[in-house]
């Protein structure tokens, strides 16, 4: 999991860029905030795509998958296997593999997967979406974002 300051994600890539090429997956949470890393930064995301697609751009050949990174901290520690319905996680990934592993580390913490698509669509649950920080169940989540059932 790489969970840094949006800032830190080029110079990551740039110590450890051949090292995170080699794991299985990398799983991205960290996500650009203006009033942290500045105005500057979120626009540059913005204009890459969206933080999935800078993320894999600044981390080249290294197995991104999305995830974690829209829902808060806190509901991680204090929500996670719900008896009253798991809350959805949502995940974009352009590696299949890396996708299923990232499902089921996701299940694994008491959540729900829900796959959005490829990193071109992590934009989608990026900070300011529609669902950012929403706490949805998969059913729910799919429908704000207009996924099949």
């Amino acid at each position: 999991m790489v969970v840094v300051p949006y800032p830190a994600m080029e110079q990551i890539g740039k110590d450890y860029g051949n090292a995170l090429a080699k794991k299985v997956l990398v799983i991205d949470v960290s996500n650009p905030i203006e009033r942290r890393d500045g105005a500057q930064i979120v626009k540059w995301v913005d204009e890459q795509g969206g933080a999935g697609l800078t993320t894999a751009k600044l981390l080249p050949g290294a197995h991104i998958v999305r995830a974690f990174n829209a829902i808060n901290a806190g509901n991680l520690a204090k929500d996670a296997n719900r008896k009253e319905g798991r809350w959805a996680i949502p995940l974009a990934s352009d590696d299949a593999e890396a996708l299923k592993v990232a499902a089921r580390l996701v299940r694994d913490a008491g959540f729900d997967p829900v796959v959005v698509g490829g990193l071109d669509r992590a934009r989608e649950f990026d900070v300011g979406s529609k669902v950012y920080t929403e706490l949805l169940t998969a059913p729910q989540l799919r429908e704000k974002l207009g996924l099949k059932q």
